[in-house]
């Protein structure tokens, strides 16, 4: 084993020990949680990034829905917006 390998397992030893795994699955967790629901809320359709077009929502149509998922509702297209 050479000299690189052995200090890489020592320092695996210190700073992984067995019992902190869990918490550094926790935090991994909620790191990726937290950055997927920042991601999501920056995504919204009633955030606005530009300024050239500041209401987006008034270039729906009524046969357009900005909804993911639409329940018992018949729409001839959905609304797609342009910029992000």
């Amino acid at each position: 084993m050479s000299a690189a390998q052995s200090a890489f397992r020592r320092n695996l030893k210190h700073w992984f020990a067995v019992e902190a795994i869990p918490i550094y699955v926790i935090m991994g967790g909620a790191v990726t949680g937290a950055g997927w629901y920042l991601t999501r809320l920056a995504r919204a359709p009633h955030v606005v990034w530009s300024r050239e077009n500041s209401t987006p929502w008034n270039t729906i149509g009524p046969n357009q829905s900005p909804k993911m998922f639409n329940v018992n509702q018949e729409f001839e297209s959905k609304w797609n917006r342009k910029l992000l």
